[in-house]
């Protein structure tokens, strides 16, 4: 491929036709927006154009694209079908995300085009994952990251430049850089106004193009690609540009002046090339009039092919939430030979299990490697497997999760490790707005089967900002699945079935559990992890429990005998989804539930299991479901205050005497 455009007729009406078509596309979809027949926000590419035609041109088929909220250009010049494109902006069930995405989220897995993104910077992350998984396969591919200067302020830009240059990611990376974000310039928000140079700050070579001139853009794009090509490291091309319409069509753009809006338009990129080839006579007038008048013929064949699409039947709500369900794995036949481990070694034997096993398997989080991991989960693998399989991160949650996304959407299962449950809250963006949604967003063109384990739970005296169990918040999010693994079986067995699914998977492992320790079978293999499971037969009340309390739960449920009682014991396992078949048939039985949760009650899993509990075997309880949580503070760092604020044995066994009048 060559450095330079090369400016023949052919080549200067193919530019030219991807300006126009884009412009007129755009100009269309204002217009059926004041129809409301395009609804939700509507950012236009107005402006824009030469930024789009200049670069993904130049791009492979192989070479994947992740885009902004303003992506309707970006795709159209992928090559994704206006039809699909208008379908979609139209919200009807042939749309190229199968009406699921509208606007800001255009997929498109045959182009691979991973889609627009509404969070700002939020593409950022997928697309160094993305770049992160070719590193792992050895493809000579490249992924192109577009986004606006407002991006630049996100802590996600930072942590993505930060991690395509330490790990050498093949990024190319496009800053729309249009002045004003959303409404406010450039120079009150940053204090850095050139772009380019917070790129250059973290090693990356940077360029600065104007945006305006499609040539200039594509000389830069071609000279980029091929050095990534070349080098597999990262570019940085900030292209300076100006968005003649406003934010959204919701925004009366009061932050800016008419007249320098009309300024700009007098320089606007179809305006310059257009003129600079009619006046050094590459093309004539008739030209354009065929290239508008071709364009006016697909946009009225994509308006009536929106108008007559199919809107998705109500039955087909629910699809594209999770992917195609796998068979769980048949269960491991014990070889009656037992071997005692901690619960830590537990989880280690299924990473080490996993990763000789898949190839694609890596773990990467905070000091996993070197250090052997904040709880000594993973010491010594790094020098069984290597710094690239067991891939110590910087402290950047949000970016090394989202990578971890953007690798998993592209083949690979990774192991996400979050030190903690606290920590997680600097990914939840990530975890939230992209691992649960990319598959629904999509029409289940793409998928993450994406793993994320953390710590959690209190009993370590680390005070209230270490010592949270969030995993009910988790379990709230659709697109996720949610395990909470308390036997040395789950601990050891859950992780593998887990990296079978086809979506993401967060498993919450207990701070207190790491040293505990029993008898496991040495034949342990993968369990399913769906089904909560029965620990303790019982026929006089049902103690719900998960995770660190399980245990307190169980020696609760011995004491209980004294006074008489038969308690049974019920493991969740999955808190997302919760086996409602389990929780009914021991409830229908014992006429009596308790929940014990160690997170706060308000809000909580333990509400959510109540209120089912309630709708599903009312008739059947003879008292009303009872709860034991965590206390309504910040966890106390005193032991004694630690305590006492979380679930303990006693409290259990005195809730169920009152529950019972004992």
């Amino acid at each position: 491929m060559t450095d330079k455009p090369r400016l023949d007729r052919a080549h200067v009406l193919s530019l030219l036709h991807d300006m126009i078509r884009v412009r007129m596309f755009e100009e269309k979809c204002a217009e059926l927006y004041t129809e409301e027949k395009i609804r939700g926000f509507l950012h236009l590419y107005d402006g824009e154009e030469a930024i789009a035609a200049g670069v993904i041109p130049v791009l492979g088929p192989k070479d994947r694209i992740v885009a902004t909220y303003r992506e309707h250009g970006h795709a159209l010049v992928r090559g994704v079908a206006m039809t699909r494109i208008m379908a979609e902006m139209f919200g009807k069930a042939d749309g190229c995300s199968a009406g699921r995405g509208g606007s800001m989220h255009l997929f498109d897995a045959a182009t691979n085009f991973y889609g627009g993104n509404a969070i700002v910077g939020g593409g950022l992350p997928l697309a160094a994952g993305l770049a992160l998984a070719d590193r792992f396969q050895g493809d000579a591919n490249v992924t192109a990251c577009f986004f606006g200067e407002g991006a630049v302020a996100e802590g996600e830009f930072h942590e993505t430049m930060n991690l395509a240059e330490l790990w050498d990611l093949p990024v190319l990376f496009i800053c729309e850089n249009n002045g004003y974000a959303m409404g406010s310039a450039l120079a009150r928000t940053e204090a850095q106004t050139d772009i380019h140079q917070k790129a250059e700050s973290y090693g990356i070579e940077a360029h600065v193009v104007d945006g305006m001139d499609v040539v200039a853009v594509e000389a830069a794009a071609r000279k980029a690609i091929a050095r990534i090509r070349e080098t597999r490291r990262p570019v940085f091309l900030e292209c300076r540009t100006y968005r003649f319409r406003a934010h959204s069509m919701f925004d009366a753009q009061l932050y800016r002046e008419k007249a320098e809006v009309e300024e700009w338009r007098k320089k606007g990129p179809i305006v310059r090339f257009q003129g600079w080839l009619l006046e050094n006579g590459l093309i004539h007038e008739s030209d354009v009039s065929e290239i508008e008048k071709a364009v006016q013929a697909e946009i009225a064949e994509a308006v009536a092919f929106a108008e007559a699409g199919t809107w998705e039947p109500l039955e087909a709500l629910t699809d594209h939430v999770l992917g195609p369900q796998p068979d769980p794995p048949a269960p491991p036949q014990p070889s009656g030979k037992m071997v005692e481990m901690t619960y830590r070694e537990a989880v280690k034997q299924a990473i080490r299990d996993a990763m000789i096993r898949d190839d694609r398997v890596f773990l990467m989080g905070e000091d996993v490697g070197a250090y052997g991991g904040c709880y000594a989960v993973s010491k010594g693998l790094m020098d069984e497997f290597g710094e690239d399989r067991i891939r110590d991160t910087p402290l950047s949650e949000s970016g090394f999760t989202g990578a971890g996304i953007g690798a998993a959407a592209a083949g690979m299962r990774p192991i996400v490790e979050l030190m903690t449950v606290n920590f997680s809250l600097l990914a939840l963006d990530q975890i939230m707005n992209t691992a649960a949604t990319i598959r629904h967003m999509s029409g289940g063109q793409f998928g993450v089967p994406l793993v994320i384990r953390m710590a959690t739970g209190a009993g370590k005296q680390l005070a209230a900002q270490h010592s949270h169990s969030l995993e009910g918040w988790y379990a709230h999010i659709p697109g996720l699945k949610v395990l909470a693994p308390a036997t040395l079986e789950d601990a050891r067995g859950m992780l593998w079935t887990a990296l079978q699914d086809p979506d993401p998977v967060l498993i919450f492992e207990n701070v207190m559990l790491y040293n505990r320790t029993d008898q496991i079978d040495v034949e342990a293999g993968p369990v399913e992890i769906s089904k909560a499971a029965i620990r303790r037969e019982g026929t006089d009340i049902s103690l719900i429990t998960y995770g660190g309390s399980l245990y307190k739960v169980l020696a609760a449920a011995e004491d209980l005998t004294d006074a008489g009682i038969n308690a049974e014991v019920i493991d969740l396992r999955s808190l997302r989804p919760l086996d409602d078949a389990t929780l009914m048939a021991s409830v229908n039985k014992t006429r009596r539930a308790l929940i014990i949760d160690e997170g706060w009650r308000s809000g909580s899993i333990s509400a959510e299991i109540s209120a089912r509990i309630m709708e599903q075997a009312f008739w059947s309880l003879d008292a009303p479901v009872g709860r034991v949580c965590a206390q309504e503070v910040p966890i106390p760092y005193p032991k004694h205050l630690e305590d006492a604020a979380v679930p303990q044995t006693p409290g259990v066994v005195a809730a169920v005497k009152t529950m019972m009048g004992r």
